[in-house]
């Protein structure tokens, strides 16, 4: 198919050949006449006015393509100039007012876009908290005055962040943000920055949260410092008062089971049987009051760093044993099986046996209590790179969804039963170890505890051979 040019030139030159082809045959006849010469000057002329035709059609089209390249390149100021009013004048007015809606439009949405970047800036900068931006390459876009004044010349300058205390945490955040394309949080003391603001010591909580566009690629990073400072001090100061008021209970409570002990074994003379219920009720009652308080003081220990963690080699097989054999009555009396699965050549881990067995202590205790009966508890273990990752899981009702998210914080627990202590004893005593944990579960379908301890590093010490 011709475009509009090659048929205009095609057109020409079948005019100017049929011109000639009339010339010739007018040449023909007048040479019979005795007029050759005059045949020849009118065929020239011929040619000559075909020519010119062609030139004349193509120079406007030549100009509008010039002015339209000008246009499109992005000079929304340029204009074509056509001065008649036949059909080309008329494209070229409707071309004209295209490049005026154009510009137009382009300042509208400079306008638009100026507005909304100080607007964000502006919101950036009411923020209390310290926020820097960065691009997908981890590069620093925008702080807010917070940060500024928090991280001082360092907020911009990454060398400079990288020596200043906590800088080497934040780059880390967004280097994992950017890497992993989801937000990152560090928990306890690893997420916590020390920042000094003249003589003030103040304490900041980090978070960094990946930037996608509508179509889900990476924009960049926001992070932001949260000032704990407040909640760290009332935290220490609760910590510290639940340690003291624990131990200074624990004798009074000590002597309490000793009473009713001595009245349960009839020391105290024969009880009747309302008296009997009535004493083992308080006991069952006094031992789990003796629990709360030995969590309480496990969990102060641990926040206060009072809690020595002495790690040993523990065979991940003979683990899961020992904790079967110590449930086991429990177990049969519920009529709840326990089953094992695990491989006799596990590497060893690294850990400390008083925090491991109060990790599956909790957990089974859990276990057994919300599994119904003719239920089934597995204890699992399996190697994962430099981890041995254990699974406690159980066949009973399962957690609500809602309770997932903050079901190792302290005081939280899986029902409305029990303190919620135990499984913040758990998490803590797991990443006091090197490990995490993380639970699954749905209502009718069970749940399952994972959690991970460091595989025992056993160094290989090369003994000097003897040669001769």
């Amino acid at each position: 198919m011709l475009n509009f040019t090659q048929r205009l030139i095609l057109g020409s030159v079948l005019l100017a050949a049929l011109t000639v082809g009339l010339a010739l045959s007018a040449r023909s006849a007048m040479e019979a006449a005795g007029e050759g010469r005059l045949a020849v000057l009118f065929a020239v002329a011929a040619a000559l006015v075909g020519v010119i035709n062609i030139w004349m059609l193509m120079r406007p089209m030549h100009v509008l393509a010039r002015d339209i390249r000008k246009i499109a390149e992005g000079n929304l100021e340029h204009r074509v100039e056509w001065n008649s009013h036949d059909d080309f004048g008329i494209v070229v007015g409707e071309l004209n007012r295209i490049a005026v809606r154009l510009r137009d439009l382009r300042d509208s949405e400079a306008g638009r876009k100026q507005m909304e970047f100080q607007l964000s800036d502006a919101v950036l900068q009411s923020i209390f908290e310290p926020i820097i931006v960065t691009d997908g390459k981890g590069h620093v876009l925008k702080v807010n005055q917070a940060a500024a004044e928090v991280l001082g010349d360092a907020a911009t300058d990454r060398m400079a962040l990288t020596t200043t205390p906590g800088g080497d945490k934040i780059l880390n955040a967004i280097r994992d943000a950017i890497a992993m394309q989801k937000a990152v949080a560090a928990e306890g003391e690893a997420s916590m920055l020390p920042m000094r603001i003249g003589k003030q010591e103040r304490s900041y909580r980090l978070r960094t949260t990946p930037m996608r566009d509508s179509d889900g690629r990476l924009l960049g990073t926001v992070t932001t410092l949260e000032d704990v400072t407040t909640l760290q001090d009332t935290d220490r100061f609760k910590t510290q008062f639940i340690a003291i008021a624990s131990r200074k209970l624990r004798d009074p409570l000590l002597q309490l089971r000793r009473g009713l002990y001595a009245l349960g074994q009839g020391f105290g003379g024969e009880l009747r049987p309302l008296q009997a219920d009535l004493v083992a009720a308080a006991s069952n009652e006094s031992e789990k009051l003796n629990d709360l308080m030995s969590d309480l003081i496990d969990v102060a220990e641990l926040d206060t760093g009072k809690r020595e963690l002495h790690p040993d080699r523990i065979r991940p097989l003979a683990l899961l044993n020992e904790v079967r054999d110590r449930y086991f009555e429990e177990a049969a009396e519920k009529h709840i099986r326990v089953e094992i699965k695990a491989f006799a050549d596990l590497s060893h881990i690294q850990a400390d046996r008083r925090a491991v067995r109060s990790i599956f202590d909790n957990l089974m205790t859990n276990a057994l209590r919300y599994t119904p009966p003719e239920g089934e508890i597995l204890l699992a273990a399996e190697e994962v790179q430099s981890f041995v990752q254990f699974t406690v899981r159980d066949t009973g009702r399962g957690i609500e969804a809602e309770r997932l998210g903050h079901l190792f914080d302290r005081f939280t627990s899986a029902s409305d039963k029990g303190t919620g202590l135990g499984l913040a004893l758990v998490r803590r005593f797991v990443e006091s170890l090197g490990g995490q944990i993380a639970v699954e579960s749905r209502l009718g379908h069970g749940t399952t505890f994972r959690f991970t301890l460091p595989v025992d590093q056993v160094e290989v010490i090369a003994h000097p051979v003897e040669v001769g």
